[in-house]
């Protein structure tokens, strides 16, 4: 699989075959991933990887604690920005239409969307969960980095046949997830990542995913023409 074919067969992938992953070929994913670009060579990323007995434990409690606040726990930091607007809105109210539309839910049935939100704290039924963190000093730049961090892996997982779902969800519940992972004070924790193999089959994971134009994203000056 060439970058080209890693990038267009990627895509968010919300439901995972009961199939474990290699250890051996994620620490090869993430050992080539140490070569991820950060501005001065900060390399502000950390994670913690977690799958078997201890992500059914996590996942067991951080279920109930979402539970008993389905509206979200503490944060510390806005998932979107207030007055999220124009094409930002517009595509993201349309990939979650999108999306209830492949599975056949009604915009009225709100147990059943409820029910599709609360599969991301199984990790989409994904066996490996990977929650990145990183210091609280870092800026919004060592947040990019970390972001380009996470788009390698993702990446580099679709040329092993692999697959993930990056999951900002969790940080609605952020210092639980601190809490539970024993990431420290000191630290911010960021969005955890389901990794695994998709099921081809599943609506969810063949409705299209549209996005902006190159007129509407980007200007080009001097090309003449």
């Amino acid at each position: 699989m060439d970058v080209t074919q890693a990038v267009t067969s990627r895509r968010s992938i919300r439901h995972f075959l009961d199939k474990p992953v290699d250890p051996a070929v994620l620490k090869q994913v993430l050992e080539t991933a140490r070569r991820s670009p950060s501005g001065g060579n900060t390399q502000p990323w950390n994670a913690i990887v977690l799958t078997g007995q201890p992500l059914a434990d996590f996942t067991a409690e951080m279920k109930r604690r979402v539970a008993a606040a389905p509206k979200g726990g503490e944060t510390e930091y806005d998932i979107y920005p207030e007055g999220l607007e124009g094409r930002h809105e517009r595509e993201r109210v349309g990939v979650g239409e999108s999306m209830y539309g492949a599975l056949e839910i009604a915009r009225e049935d709100k147990a059943a969307r409820i029910g599709q939100m609360m599969r991301n704290f199984d990790s989409f039924g994904a066996p490996v969960q990977l929650f990145t963190y990183t210091r609280k000093y870092m800026g919004p730049p060592q947040w990019s980095d970390m972001g380009m961090w996470l788009q390698t892996i993702m990446l580099l997982l679709r040329e092993a046949g692999l697959d993930s779902c990056p999951q900002e969800i969790w940080a609605q519940w952020g210092l639980d997830v601190k809490e539970l992972l024993g990431i420290d004070d000191a630290h911010i924790f960021f969005c955890g990542m389901a990794i695994g193999h998709r099921d081809p089959a599943h609506a969810v994971n063949r409705f299209d995913v549209s996005r902006a134009s190159l007129d509407e994203t980007v200007e080009w000056r001097g090309f003449g023409g």
